[in-house]
C-alpha cells in the first residue's frame, strides 16, 4: 500500500489507520518520490491526492494506469461530479472526496483488493483462451492485448476485465449494470458513470490502433461490441 500526499498529517492518519488494520504502508510526499517507491515496493494499491508537490495527482494516476499492474484510489478536496469524472478518466479505479472517512476508505481498499485477487487467480481451463477480433489478439491467460500491428497495448486491470466482458458477449447490447456485474462482480460498489469513463479510456486505446469502431453506444440502452470474435 502506497500513500501519495503532500500533507504529512493526512499521510500519518491514513497510514496509522491502515497499519492498525494489517496493511504494509509506505508513504511518498512528492511526485519525485513515487517512481522509486513503486519500483522498490510494488504496491498493489496506491492512494493519491490530486495535489502533490512537484507534480499533480492526475499525471501520477495516468502513469500508473498505463503500467496496468496496480489499482489507484484518488483523494481530493474537489468533490463535484466533473472532478470525479476527470479522475476516473485519468485512470483511477475509485475517487473519494476529502475529508475522507477512514472507514469508507478501508472499505474501498478492500473492494479493489478483492478485484485484484479475483483477477490474479488462475483461470480454469474453460475460461482460458485467446480471443481474436478485427485483427486484434487478446490472451486471457497472460492478460495481454496486441493490436493488428502487433503492438502490445497496456491495459489497467479494470480495462482488461471490461474488454473481456465485451469480447465474451460480442454483437449484443449490454447495459451499464450488466457491464459492472460482468467486469467487476456483483459485489461492486461502483456507480454506472464509472463504466462510462472506463469505456471512454478503453475506446481511446482501441481506436488509436484500429479503423473500426469496436465499442458502439446504443442510445438509452448501453454499449455493444460490434466485431465478430473468434475464441481460439
Amino acid at each position: 500500500m502506497l500513500i501519495v500526499d503532500g500533507d504529512g498529517d493526512t499521510r500519518f492518519a491514513i497510514g496509522e489507520f491502515l497499519d492498525f488494520h494489517g496493511f504494509s504502508v509506505f508513504e511518498a510526499d512528492s511526485a519525485a518520490a513515487v517512481r522509486g517507491l513503486i519500483a522498490d515496493v510494488s504496491p498493489d494499491v496506491v492512494i493519491v491526492d490530486v495535489l502533490v508537490p512537484g507534480g499533480d495527482g492526475l499525471s501520477i494516476v495516468r502513469e500508473l494506469s498505463n503500467q496496468g499492474s496496480m489499482s489507484v484510489i484518488m483523494l481530493s478536496a474537489l468533490a463535484s461530479d466533473i472532478d470525479r469524472i476527470v479522475g476516473l478518466e485519468a485512470g483511477a479505479d475509485d475517487y473519494l472526496a476529502k475529508p475522507v472517512s477512514l472507514r469508507e476508505l478501508l472499505a474501498r481498499i478492500r473492494a479493489v483488493r478483492r478485484r485484484i485477487t479475483r483477477m490474479a487467480e488462475p483461470a480454469s481451463p474453460s475460461e482460458e483462451g485467446v480471443y481474436r477480433f478485427a485483427g486484434w489478439c487478446m490472451n486471457v491467460a497472460s492478460r495481454t492485448l496486441n493490436a493488428p500491428s502487433g503492438a502490445r497495448i497496456p491495459l489497467s486491470d479494470g480495462e482488461f476485465s471490461l474488454l473481456r466482458a465485451f469480447v465474451e458477449r460480442p454483437q449484443r447490447v449490454l447495459s451499464r449494470d450488466q457491464l459492472l456485474d460482468f467486469a467487476r462482480g456483483p459485489d461492486s460498489d461502483a456507480y454506472d458513470r464509472a463504466i462510462d469513463t472506463q469505456i471512454s479510456r478503453l475506446r481511446r486505446k482501441l481506436d488509436g490502433h484500429s479503423h473500426n469502431e469496436l465499442i458502439k453506444t446504443i442510445r438509452n440502452e448501453g454499449y455493444m461490441f460490434s466485431s465478430r470474435v473468434e475464441k481460439m
